[in-house]
């Protein structure tokens, strides 16, 4: 019999790294799988044929969606081909909903079964769209718990796999070593600035970092610093731009966790690294911007009041939001500054990332997740 042939699709960064582990999880239990996808750095690493750069389409906001439409349609293209001619057994979905529901479609005309993975956020904005989603998917995987009442309800099949952060965010060395391969002193007080990984948030968020940093340098020389750069984008761009920025700032490529590890308070975007951040306890607060009429239809389409995962997990504000025109070189300084200065302030946000902690459960996600998968392939291929 021929083996099984599994297709993952994952259109930005956080995506790809999910799908990268889980297809490293499925290679050892079944070596013979046949994996392909489009993704980007880490599912190529993972050993999975991938035959479309998703950074290209690594976009959010309205506008940001319409600017890239032309690169967004040739991707689906490209995919609904792959669909056709290779059939897959299984095509799982790794969030991205806008796109991987509009595939899904292909897929289901095509008789291909499609796993979701990382629900759409249906108890945030546009609920009613979960019974198109149940038409469209043959099996939800969510990774918070909550969310597994809205497809009971709907009677769509869902498994709670749990988070796949859990368990995995560990630094790798001490804060004081980061420090010390950075250029940093041990008792420095260092901000870390995370613009994200998608080249809209760079677009958007890192002028108004690099703002912010010179502001808060301005007033306090010894300040540090620190910017990682996701594998997703040109390390040498932000770099230059880094230097052109006036403010001193260190790049880096090391070790995620080990650089949020070494960072006495962060601003960060919104998205996954949020809750990174909050498994290793750093006090942080988040800005958002997108293009203005995206964000006053986002605002109208939210059924809650936060738009950070740290605040949705914690079912309340555990750190400060800072939106649009709220997310200026002024408040994001006084927010930063209070997070370094105010140590009643930062004991309350550690105490409301360790609520983040326990919601998040108790691990094990991608092995989960890898056991979902062979679960719904054809029995025989199936076989361990």
């Amino acid at each position: 019999m021929n083996p099984a042939r599994v297709m993952f699709l994952a259109g930005e960064a956080s995506g790809d790294a999910h799908a990268a582990e889980i297809a490293r999880l499925l290679m050892l239990k079944q070596p013979e799988l046949q994996i392909s996808g489009m993704g980007s750095t880490e599912m190529i690493k993972a050993g999975i044929d991938v035959f479309f750069d998703s950074s290209i389409i690594a976009v959010v906001g309205l506008f940001e969606v319409l600017r890239h439409w032309r690169d967004i349609r040739r991707a689906m293209a490209i995919v609904r081909e792959r669909m056709r001619q290779t059939r897959p057994d299984l095509l799982v979905l790794v969030d991205y909903p806008e796109f991987n529901l509009r595939i899904a479609r292909h897929a289901k005309a095509l008789g291909i079964p499609v796993l979701f993975y990382i629900s759409p956020q249906v108890w945030a904005w546009r609920p009613k769209r979960i019974h198109k989603i149940g038409r469209l998917i043959d099996h939800m995987a969510v990774i918070f718990p909550f969310e597994t009442q809205y497809y009971e309800k709907a009677g769509i099949p869902v498994s709670f796999v749990g988070h796949p952060l859990v368990g995995k965010v560990k630094p790798g060395a001490r804060a004081s070593t980061m420090r010390s391969l950075l250029g940093i002193s041990a008792d420095a007080r260092v901000i870390g600035l995370f613009p994200g990984s998608r080249q809209s948030e760079i677009r958007h968020l890192l002028p108004l970092m690099f703002a912010t940093a010179r502001r808060m340098r301005a007033q306090d020389a010894s300040l540090r610093f620190v910017l990682p750069v996701a594998a997703t984008l040109n390390y040498d761009e932000i770099l230059q731009q880094a230097r052109d920025s006036g403010a001193d700032i260190c790049v880096t490529r090391d070790d995620l966790y080990d650089v949020i590890l070494s960072c006495d308070a962060i601003v960060t975007c919104s998205g996954t690294v949020t809750l990174e951040i909050a498994l290793l306890g750093v006090p942080m607060c988040i800005v958002y911007r997108i293009s203005p009429l995206s964000f006053q239809i986002m605002k109208r389409l939210l059924t809650i009041p936060h738009i950070s995962l740290v605040n949705i997990v914690a079912q309340r504000e555990v750190v400060r939001e800072l939106l649009q025109g709220d997310a200026n070189p002024e408040a994001v300084s006084r927010e930063l500054q209070r997070l370094l200065g105010d140590s009643n302030y930062r004991a309350t946000i550690g105490e409301g990332l360790d609520t983040v902690r326990r919601n998040l459960g108790s691990g094990n996600g991608a092995q989960n997740m890898a056991e979902l998968v062979l679960s719904l392939l054809p029995a025989a291929k199936a076989e361990t």
